[in-house]
């Protein structure tokens, strides 16, 4: 077994004092005034960041998101892709809107702009999201 697996089977069986002690000997300071269940759980985290080092920011940012909303919060939108070469169109006061996807940007009005935001701003004259303007979203969100 290894000595990270010795570590993590050690924990279920140590008193609340003990798991306080063993978190300021890995160097983290006064442990947080937490139940022994939950300090058990971060212990076991950090044991295992530092043999497999730590969550990617983006698994971070979801998880607090989760823990702020709740566990009914809506998943974050998916991100739109889009391939150069579609074209997406719409029509604004009766006005056809047609944008080319570009490898380094959007055509539009024979112009090359850096964000579908940008064109919206153009074309509107208000602030727009461009993926909400061009109907890429879900629900119009």
């Amino acid at each position: 077994m290894s000595k990270l697996n010795d570590d993590l089977a050690a924990l279920p069986d140590m008193s609340a004092a003990q798991l306080r002690e063993r978190w300021e000997q890995m160097g983290e300071g006064t442990a947080p005034r937490v139940p022994p269940s939950l300090l058990r759980a971060l212990l076991a985290q950090r044991l295992q960041e530092r043999r497999h080092g730590v969550l990617p920011a983006l698994v971070v940012r979801e998880l607090r998101r989760l823990a702020n909303a709740g566990i009914d919060a809506a998943p974050p939108r998916p991100r739109i892709d889009l391939t150069p070469g579609t074209r997406l169109v719409r029509e604004w006061n009766g006005k056809p809107i047609s944008v080319d996807v570009l490898e380094d940007g959007f055509a539009y009005d024979n112009r090359t702009w850096r964000s579908l935001s940008e064109i919206a701003r153009h074309v509107t004259g208000a602030h727009w999201s461009g993926p909400r303007f061009f109907g890429l979203t879900a629900n119009g969100r």
